[in-house]
């Protein structure tokens, strides 16, 4: 599961990470900070990244363009980058269903409260 963190997630999130996640990455560590989000979009659609993200725009960009890739939009308010993995976590075998479904290109997780 490859997936490329948005700048709205810390870029030290990758050091939670298992070994199910080999080749994640940050959009800080490539060099995509600050750039449009259709450029992130396109950059994680050719080198076959999942994009995790904490807003709607690249679910709104998932809707005009269908996918890949893929979109993980975690929707919990303001958490701490280890509450963030720790949802991934908790949602780790829907996560794989999703990634292994052709027919799905977003996956949101909706937290109401912290734990």
């Amino acid at each position: 599961m490859k997936l490329l963190f948005d700048q709205n997630i810390s870029h030290r999130i990758l050091q939670f990470l298992p070994e199910e996640f080999d080749g994640s990455s940050h959009v800080k560590t490539e060099g995509l900070i600050n750039l449009p989000d259709r450029q992130i979009w396109d950059f994680a659609k050719q080198r076959d990244f999942i994009i995790v993200t904490q807003d709607s725009d690249f679910n709104d960009l998932n809707s005009l363009y269908g996918f890949p890739p893929k979109i993980i939009w975690v929707r919990a308010g303001n958490l701490s980058t280890k509450a963030i993995f720790e949802i991934l976590m908790d949602h780790l075998s829907n996560l794989q269903s999703f990634i292994d479904d052709p027919n799905f290109g977003s996956f949101e997780i909706i937290r109401l409260k912290n734990k």
